[in-house]
């Protein structure tokens, strides 16, 4: 008798690791970078990569939905610095959101001034058709605070891919949204203090 609940229970298991690996291969996610390569593409000569996690009152989650016209997907928020020595190279993000059903991992990239730098899908869950080139990703760089980043205006739209380009606009605005509400108090601080 108690060997037939053992059984019973290595059954259930194999069972359900068979459940999973069979929903995990339907949908694959493509994984071009690990967060070890992403920051260092985003932050090429980095002597140093340091993060902050930020865990947004009310009022900094508001300002920041504002800002960047779109929902949080979260409130805890991370920020990465790069250094070279004692040198600023700038600020990442990797912003998760939900594309269609599925989840995209995007690494935004800004200068310490705030200009967007990078932009690089990290992971992708959905199909890859419904992805824009390389080439639509780079044409953020150099975009900062003014830029209205609209769809269909000063961004491409991508046909096959909207979504995507929407997800990935709101997910520069919020980058850029962290910048404003999180980062440019800290550092106008530090100006001020040197």
């Amino acid at each position: 008798m108690k060997s037939g609940v053992q059984i019973s229970r290595k059954y259930r298991y194999f069972l359900a690791l068979a459940l999973i690996v069979l929903v995990s291969s339907a949908s694959p996610a493509t994984v071009f970078y690990t967060q070890d390569a992403a920051f260092a593409m985003a932050f090429p000569g980095a002597t140093r990569v340091d993060s902050q996690t930020f865990i947004l009152t009310d009022e900094q989650a508001e300002q920041i939905e504002r800002a960047g016209r779109s929902e949080l997907p979260t409130r805890l928020v991370t920020i990465h610095r790069g250094w070279k020595e004692e040198t600023l190279l700038g600020y990442a993000h990797i912003d998760v959101h939900t594309v269609r059903t599925k989840p995209e991992a995007l690494l935004v990239v800004l200068s310490p001034d705030a200009e967007v730098t990078g932009a690089s899908v990290l992971a992708f869950h959905e199909p890859l058709e419904f992805m824009p080139s390389g080439s639509w990703y780079e044409s953020f760089f150099g975009m900062d605070r003014e830029a209205d980043l609209r769809v269909g205006f000063d961004v491409d739209a991508v046909t096959g891919a909207t979504l995507t380009t929407w997800a990935t606009v709101d997910g520069v605005r919020r980058m850029l949204a962290y910048y404003q509400v999180l980062l440019q108090p800290e550092r106008e601080g530090d100006l001020a203090r040197q």
